[in-house]
Order: C-alpha cells, then structure tokens, then sequence
C-alpha cells in the first residue's frame, strides 16, 4: 500500500462519492413525502408572492416544530440556488455526515476511523424511501453529540470548546427530530458513567471532570422539556378509527400499535435496504457486513489483533452499549402512536446498523489500509445499484413534469391515486405526486402537511375539503368534496371509472402521460 500521508482520506473521499451517486443519478428523488416537503418549503419561500395561492391558503405557524430544521435551512439555501439543487445539497449533506460523524465518534472512543464508511448503506432504506428526511438528518447530529460528549470529559485541555458544541449540536438534534433525542436521552447517559478522565480521585474529582459535558446538555434538556414535555399535556382530539387522528389517550393502548417480536426481528434487515424491487440496494448491506466480518475477525485473532487498547474497563463497551441501546428501542417501542409518531420502531434500525458495524474491535495498523479498501468497494456496491434505481424512477417521475407544463397557474389540485407504486421503488413513491403540479404551478392540493402539527406552516383557514385518508381516494364524495378542485391528477385507474358522465358535462381530460392522467374543469 502507497505511504503517502493523503491516501487514505482520498480514497476515503472516493467511498463518499459513491454513496452520494445516486442523489446526483436522477432529477426526481425518490421518496414518498418528498413532494410534501418540498411544497411546504416553497410555500414557506414565496408566503409572500400573490403569483401564487400561497398568501390566502397557509401562515406560518409561530412556534418550535420538528419540521423547522429542515424546512428552514432548504429554505434559506433556495435563495442562492434552485429549491431541488438546495434540497439535494441538504440530502448530500446528510449522507456524507452519515459517515463523517460516526468517524467523529470512533475517533473520540480512540477507535479506528476506517469502519464509519461502513455507514453508507444505512444513509438510505425504509426511513430515506418514506422521506423521513428529518430523523434521518438528526442521525449525523446524534453521532457528533455522543463524541462531542465523550470529548467534553476525557479532553480536560478543550472542555469548554467540546462541551459549547455539544450545546449546539443537541438543540440542533431536537429542531430536526425528538426521536433522535429520545435516543441520547438514555445514550449520554451511558458514555457518562462509561468514559474516564483524566483526573483520578474521590466523586467530588469525578463529578468536576465532568461538569461542562452535563452543562453542555442543558439548553437541550430545557428545550425538550418546554417544548416536547409540554405538548405531551395538551389534549389529544380523540377520534377512535379516525386515520392520522388518536383513537384515546397518549399513552393508552388503544394508541398504542405494537409489532410483535418475531415480526421486527424478520423486519429488522429489511428496513435497511429495501427501496429496490429487484433487491440490488442489499448488496452493498451484504458487502458493508461482510467487511465488518473481516475486521471482526482480524480484531479477535491473537497474530492480528491490535494489542495495545486504548480503551480500558468500561469504556470497551461504550459502542456496543450504543449499539444496543438503538436495538432495545427498536424492540420495544411501538410503531405508531396514533396522532402523534408513526412508523415509530423502525427508525432506530438505521442507528443501531452503523454502530454495530462500527463496533469490531481493532486489528494491527497494517490491516487497516486494507480495510478502508474494502470498506470503499462496500460503498461502490452501495451506489452503483442505487444510482441504476433511482435514474429508472426519474424516468418515470418525469410523466409527471410533463402534465405539470400543461396545467393552469394557481391550480387547486386533487390527487386521486388508486396505484401509488413504481415499478423501479418499493415504496408507494408517486402518493403524492399531485403535490409536485401543485408546487410547480404555485398552487394548492387536497392533502398538506401543514395539516400536522409538525409543519412551521397551517391553514389560514378552514382546509380543503377532502376524503379522511390519501390512501384512499375510492372514498371521493364529488358532491361535496371534489368541485373544490379545478384539477385532479389520477393515476391506477382510468379517469371514467371515477369520474362517469361528468367527463362530458364538467370535466375533460387534459392530458395522459404514461400511468397518470389530468383532468382539468371545463
């Protein structure tokens, strides 16, 4: 292997653009809210433009929400550049800092850096394909507070400056998403007993040693618990069967939808790469494994294996504790509360991954050169297959460019579809594809985030009327739902079947464009 000082960050580097291939493949990324968010940023760019029907329909909300990390910062960004170049950066961003903040973390354990590349494959999967773009952007925070943590203790020359980030970074973590939090809740906690100092001695040495890491938590701390402890009294509106409503009390278990052990032990791979129909997004999870094995077994065997640790006593398992606290939560916690976190469990299945690669014990210096080979052709099986996947999706995303050049300005637009599936993606990535006309055109849809209260956006008013559930629009009431709307944008079915009669009285079809039709109000 070369000498040169530069090598390994460079190929390093290469692994990184690898994993970000494929968000730079495609013009339409694939995940299934991203329509919503996006529209909702560009409403919150343009609240202003009376260009559009933003101005009459939404206000902001004018409080802490979880959406406000990202909505903002895209938002922000899109004054300099195009709101999908702004929101691709971002995403880059996140991917890279994936692995970058968990090479953070392993340097601050006194760990090898080389397993963090073996993060890339989790960057995507079932959070990244639903377009849970705040938790998943949360993840490379939750990484930089648990090092910056471990430094606020163990580096007593640079307390104040680690502990000053870690302020930051875990207010930061909280503004994008709680659950994320949720897990630093019980992870510091664990790197705070776990973690020496410098200073040996009686409690009162121990406690001092790491006074400014326990002070860097607390603008965290308070904010949760003015904010997420304070939103957790505010009554719930209670409608038992209701989608997107609570059917009892927070907590009750009629709130509560638990996934039984067996089937989240089945999952638990799964929602680690599973955006591709014909499964090639798992090669690079089987080779990102298959690398963790090698370096699992050089670090275990005597003739391989480093033999100074740099970790001693408790601190050998600060990862594997990390590691096991995100599986525990994977576990344990229920998959929705209804009203309030859906699709709750599954999430932590993207934390626990990394860290359980990252956690191999350390092999000679001579070997890990070669792994950080190996760990840069994990991330080449990573995104080549992606990068093919997400391309074929663009062409298919593009039938909906098509129609959204031939729609009027200022559309009230109504998604009707019966089919929201790809035949490149898994997810159901075209449900809100009635969202991307309406953005284009600086209109409105008949379903909007800023129905939640996890948008920095609401209603000025009463909102459109709609059927109870996007997923189902077989429930359309024409009467008294859909002459709202001036335009409807189907996809599953041919719009006769919905519409009937009123294609030749009110209703004509505008365009066609491979699976998706438009149909504009005479």
């Amino acid at each position: 292997m070369p000498k040169n000082e530069h090598f390994e960050p460079a190929l390093y580097g290469i692994g990184l653009l690898f994993g970000l291939l494929p968000l730079w493949a495609c013009g339409h990324i694939p995940m299934v809210d991203l329509p919503q968010h996006l529209h909702l940023i560009s409403v919150l760019h343009r609240l202003g433009d009376p260009t559009t029907l933003f101005p009459g329909a939404f206000e902001t909300r004018g409080q802490l929400t979880p959406y406000l990390g990202y909505y903002y910062l895209v938002s922000w960004l899109s004054w300099l550049v195009p709101l999908d170049l702004a929101n691709r950066l971002f995403l880059s961003a996140y991917v890279v800092g994936l692995p970058l903040s968990l090479a953070f973390l392993l340097k601050s354990l006194k760990r090898p850096a080389w397993p963090s590349l073996l993060a890339l494959p989790f960057a995507y999967g079932d959070s990244f394909a639903w377009g849970f773009i705040n938790y998943v952007a949360a993840l490379p925070l939750t990484f930089l507070c648990c090092g910056l943590f471990v430094r606020s203790v163990s580096d007593s020359e640079r307390r104040r400056a680690w502990a000053g980030g870690l302020a930051v970074a875990l207010v930061a973590v909280l503004l994008f998403h709680v659950q994320a939090f949720a897990f630093l809740g019980l992870g510091l906690p664990l790197l705070l007993v776990t973690t020496r100092s410098p200073e040996r001695g009686d409690a009162r040495r121990w406690l001092a040693a790491r006074k400014w890491a326990l002070a860097g938590v607390v603008p965290g701390v308070a904010l949760f618990a003015a904010w997420v402890v304070g939103r957790l009294g505010e009554p719930a509106e209670v409608q038992y069967g209701a989608p997107w409503r609570a059917w009892g009390p927070l907590l009750s278990p009629q709130n509560l939808a638990y996934k039984p052990f067996a089937q989240n032990r089945a999952e638990l791979v799964e929602v680690l790469a599973n955006m591709l129909r014909d499964g090639s997004d798992r090669w690079g999870l089987y080779a990102a494994a298959a690398v963790a094995a090698v370096g699992l077994l050089l670090g275990l065997l005597p003739q391989t294996r480093e033999p100074a640790l740099r970790e001693e006593g408790l601190e050998r398992l600060r990862l594997v504790g990390l590691a096991a606290i995100a599986l525990v939560l994977f576990f344990t916690l229920p998959f929705d509360i209804r009203g309030t976190m859906y699709y709750l469990n599954t999430r932590f299945a993207h934390l626990a991954a990394p860290l359980v690669l990252a956690a191999v014990p350390a092999a000679r210096e001579r070997f890990r050169r070669p792994l950080l080979v190996l760990a840069v052709a994990s991330a080449v099986a990573v995104g080549i297959p992606l990068a093919r996947g997400f391309a074929a999706f663009d062409a298919e995303a593009r039938q909906v460019d098509r129609l959204a050049e031939v729609s009027p300005a200022r559309p009230r637009v109504m998604g009707l579809i019966f089919d929201p599936g790809s035949r490149v993606m898994t997810h159901p990535v075209f449900l809100h594809a009635a969202t991307e006309i309406a953005r284009a055109r600086g209109g409105i849809t008949n379903f909007s985030f800023a129905l939640t209260p996890h948008s920095p956006l609401k209603y000025r008013g009463d909102p459109p009327p709609t059927f109870p559930s996007e997923w189902r629009p077989d429930q359309l009431d024409y009467e008294r739902q859909g002459r709202a709307y001036d335009l409807f944008l189907v996809k599953g079915v041919a719009p006769a079947r919905v519409f009937g009669s009123l294609l030749e009285s009110e209703l004509a079809v505008a365009g066609q464009a491979g699976d998706f039709w438009l149909v504009q109000r005479r």
